[in-house]
């Protein structure tokens, strides 16, 4: 009975992130409040081509005229003269989104993290939607998170990312899933 149950739970938490990363929330709405790029590594200012792929898509969310802001988010690891939010507000800014239109919030080392970040900064603002830019197996914990602390979500992932074997995109579906039932149980922090 209990492997039944798991492998329920697992079952339905791979089915729930396979089809969150394939349906894109920008298809839902023309515009929301904010674009929020959650980060990924970057080396001495310089995008990851993970990151530079999340990057690319929020230019494009931009040029669409989808926002009047841009987010990004994300800390920086040990030794990093850089963080992840202020080498994304540097690229967005040469990709063409003027520098008064992009926040840039060092903080996070999680998901959760960095989201909480990103809603204190939209409520300060007096916000509340946004489309959340990232790699589309994170789509599903993407909304449960924004969904918990106050969000309005439209996750609209990438596909351009670096991600794009079978077998990374693979094990980045089974982590997620994992990630998702983490979350989905036992909560964020």
């Amino acid at each position: 009975m209990v492997a039944l149950l798991a492998i329920v739970l697992v079952g339905g938490s791979g089915i729930t992130v396979w089809r969150a990363a394939h349906h894109d929330g920008a298809a839902d709405i023309d515009r929301a409040d904010a674009i929020v790029v959650l980060g990924a590594a970057q080396y001495n200012g310089v995008p990851s081509p993970v990151f530079q792929g999340r990057l690319d898509h929020a230019v494009l969310l931009w040029d669409q005229g989808r926002t009047d802001l841009v987010i990004t988010v994300g800390s920086k690891q040990l030794g990093d003269r850089h963080t992840e939010a202020e080498s994304g507000a540097d690229y967005l800014e040469r990709h063409g989104v003027p520098a008064a239109n992009i926040v840039a919030l060092p903080t996070g080392h999680t998901t959760y993290q960095s989201l909480q970040a990103a809603r204190n900064e939209m409520a300060r603002r007096g916000l509340d939607s946004a489309f959340l830019v990232s790699d589309p197996w994170h789509n599903a914990r993407l909304g449960a998170m924004s969904s918990d602390l106050g969000i309005q979500a439209y996750p609209s992932a990438t596909w351009t990312s670096a991600d794009t074997s079978v077998i990374t995109r693979g094990k980045e579906y089974v982590r997620e899933t994992f990630a998702y039932l983490y979350y989905r149980v036992f909560g964020g922090g």
